[in-house]
């Protein structure tokens, strides 16, 4: 019987069979599977992550730093903020213009609630 050897990044790159994730490591790894997926379904997605360090989730961050080789491999981009409005901001400008056929908010415009 022979037995493969067994690395810190299989929770990220094992297809098939259990894989011990913490729950943070389990979002960082439905992100990876998006992308797959994605691929898969003849789509050129990516992804892009910002927070700040007083978050609840804060140890998001540094799993990220953790799996910075495996992140960039799935095309996904963390961008740590200084803030929660640096933050909000970044993935705010993120998103395609014109694509819901809707005017784009700004953050300031949602929190208003106008349209």
């Amino acid at each position: 019987m022979s037995t493969s050897p067994v690395t810190l990044n299989d929770k990220y790159t094992f297809d098939k069979g259990r894989v011990y994730l913490t729950g943070t490591q389990a979002i960082l790894r439905m992100l990876m599977i998006q992308r797959r997926r994605d691929l898969a379904a003849g789509l050129n997605t990516a992804g892009f992550i910002s927070g700040y360090r007083g978050s609840p989730m804060t140890v998001m961050d540094v799993e990220l730093w953790r799996a910075a080789d495996q992140i960039e491999k799935d095309h996904i981009r963390f961008w740590p903020a200084t803030n929660e409005h640096m933050a909000a901001t970044a993935v705010w400008g993120t998103r395609p213009t014109g694509s819901t056929g809707t005017k784009r908010q700004s953050p300031t415009e949602m929190n208003r609630g106008s349209s």
